[in-house]
């Protein structure tokens, strides 16, 4: 069996079908030559039968004159070797004379028992009914002969007519046919290959050229040669290469990326068995320290053991990550003021330093996964809190301001900072990978993390608003739960 062809021979392969027989250029060729004939065959009909025309008159002076001579003959009469050479010199047979409504035989031949003649009338043919006599000529049965009548010019007559055998008109018709058909193939094939040079050059070379630099793009993304040149053009030509330059040049970037996410991913999976055993290790030592009876032990013992918590469900689902797939989260009414302290905990905010101020209801609920918001959260008060502690001569102490607003069964959580804001060059890219962090140091992992949560929610993390005031970033979660007070008095009301 053949070898299948590797990625390095596409191009080469693909090149070789630009060309016969499927190939645009020789379709392009073929196209060209083919309108451009059958734009000179339709002339064809029309030319045909002006020679026709021409011919038949060239034949009626020729009889004309032929009739002039026994008007200038002694005693008007003319001997048969005379007659014999006028009827062989002009082509006829018969020729006639109609003046004043007679009509008079000036020639004739000897008869011969043949059928009648058709008539050709060259005194009043409509334009376009005479386009198909010389088809009927070339193609008529042979042995016919023709009965011509036209408008005389050196006598005066009502008209001058002639018999005569149509071999010789279908002898050259058919030659002049013969030397138009030549003339149209040799026209044809000239200007289809002027069209297909020019077309060619300014159309399908630049074509092939960005169909190539697909090809080897697609075989490998890294290969330097697969960068398309941009010509600087300003037609569509120019357009598809700098479209083609600027989505490369956005494919590498995201391949780059997700080539880093799956670096990262098999690191995750070859430490998430050890990091397992570590937070097992550190919950059975959370259990013997609630055994001790320090009451500063036990107060301090619940967030442990629910940090912990969170530390090992985070590792069980960091395999899905490293995959680029979110565990689907599991979303329940939960008071978002809980969660909220928690996450301020785990972004190391106090009062000393960046403080939380948060303006949520004790007893507001949204509709979400518990674990996955608290990420969320923890991810845009941490960001928050390393911009403002980042920011050169700041006076002012840092704040973070929480809200929530619900409405038409939508929660919306606002994150508000008084920090220097998202800088523009940022905020094309803050929610992608490796790329939207603003800051030296930062990886450009958590508000893409952030936001994929948000979104397998059903919901949406964006920038609401930014400036040198502050940077607010909008959660927006399906649902609106009622809250406990709500709902208890709505309870005894219904009672």
């Amino acid at each position: 069996m053949a070898d299948a062809a590797t990625p390095q021979d596409q191009p080469r392969l693909s090149r070789r079908r630009f060309f016969w027989p499927g190939g645009l250029s020789a379709r392009l060729l073929i196209l060209t030559i083919l309108f451009v004939a059958l734009g000179g065959s339709l002339a064809l009909p029309a030319a045909l039968a002006a020679y026709e025309r021409q011919w038949l008159l060239d034949r009626v002076r020729a009889a004309e004159l032929a009739s002039l001579a026994p008007e200038v003959a002694p005693d008007r009469v003319v001997s048969e070797q005379l007659k014999t050479e006028l009827l062989r010199g002009a082509g006829v047979e018969i020729v006639a004379i109609s003046q004043d409504g007679i009509r008079s035989l000036v020639f004739s031949g000897p008869r011969t028992p043949q059928q009648a003649p058709y008539l050709v009338d060259l005194r009043d043919r409509a334009p376009g009914l005479g386009v198909f006599a010389p088809f009927r000529t070339l193609f008529g049965p042979e042995g016919r002969r023709m009965r011509v009548m036209a408008e005389p010019r050196f006598r005066q007559a009502d008209f001058i007519e002639f018999v005569a055998p149509d071999t010789e008109l279908r002898r050259v018709l058919a030659g002049y046919l013969w030397r138009l058909v030549l003339i149209v193939a040799f026209v044809s094939t000239m200007a289809g290959l002027l069209v297909y040079l020019t077309l060619n050059l300014f159309l399908v070379r630049p074509m092939q050229r960005i169909t190539r630099s697909m090809e080897r793009f697609r075989a490998d993304p890294d290969d330097p040669e697969a960068r398309i040149e941009i010509s600087g053009r300003r037609d569509e030509i120019g357009r598809a290469e700098a479209e083609l330059d600027r989505m490369q040049a956005d494919l590498r970037v995201a391949l780059n990326s997700r080539a880093r996410l799956a670096a990262l991913g098999e690191a995750v999976a070859k430490i998430n068995h050890d990091l397992r055993n570590m937070l097992t290790s550190a919950q059975i030592a959370s259990e013997r320290l609630a055994a001790l009876k320090d009451p500063k032990v036990t107060q301090a013992l619940p967030r442990l053991e629910r940090a912990l918590d969170r530390a090992v469900k985070l590792a069980s689902g960091v395999l899905a990550y490293g995959k680029s797939q979110e565990p689907p989260p599991d979303p329940k009414p939960v008071r978002l003021v809980d969660i909220l302290e928690a996450a301020a905990e785990e972004a190391r905010l106090s009062d000393e330093g960046v403080r939380l101020v948060c303006e949520v209801g004790r007893t507001d609920q949204v509709l979400a996964d518990p674990d996955q918001l608290h990420r969320i959260l923890a991810n845009l008060l941490r960001n928050a809190r390393q911009v403002i502690e980042a920011q050169e001569g700041r006076k002012e102490p840092g704040r973070i301001r929480v809200s929530l607003t619900q409405a038409e069964n939508v929660s919306l959580i606002h994150v508000a900072d008084n920090g220097p804001g998202v800088p523009e060059r940022a905020r094309d890219r803050l929610f992608l990978p490796f790329s939207g962090s603003s800051r030296p140091d930062g990886a450009g992992l958590g508000l893409a993390i952030a936001r994929e949560l948000a979104q397998g929610h059903g919901g949406d993390l964006s920038l609401a608003d930014s400036g040198p005031s502050g940077a607010v970033f909008e959660i927006r979660l399906p649902g609106a739960p009622v809250k406990a007070g709500a709902r208890g008095r709505s309870a005894r009301s219904q009672a």
